[in-house]
């Protein structure tokens, strides 16, 4: 083939199957790069452990009445129970859950 000519009809063809297949193994090494970031556990236990689904209260909505372990106190006695309406008495209560490691 000469300088110049024309590719024959499947030059086309070949040249959007490296272009699929160049996505497919940039999309790969994204996911790859993607894993050893956030770390093959940690996918594992997000896919295997979430279980978010969109909740049921409104704004208003009293809190579900919820049962309460204490570890301890200041006076060295055992784990206890708490419900939690008991200690509420009507006040209005924030609750905040997180890691403080």
């Amino acid at each position: 083939m000469r300088r110049g000519d024309r590719l024959p009809w499947y030059g086309f063809a070949m040249t959007k199957k490296w272009i699929v297949l160049g996505a497919g193994l940039l999309l790969l090494v994204l996911a790859g790069a993607a894993a050893s970031y956030i770390g093959p556990r940690n996918i594992i236990g997000i896919l295997r452990y979430d279980t978010r689904r969109e909740g049921e209260l409104k704004l208003g909505d009293a809190a579900p009445d919820v049962e309460l372990v204490a570890l301890g106190d200041d006076t060295g006695a055992g784990a206890s129970r708490i419900r939690l309406r008991e200690k509420l008495h009507g006040r209005p209560l924030v609750l905040i859950f997180g890691s403080f490691t």
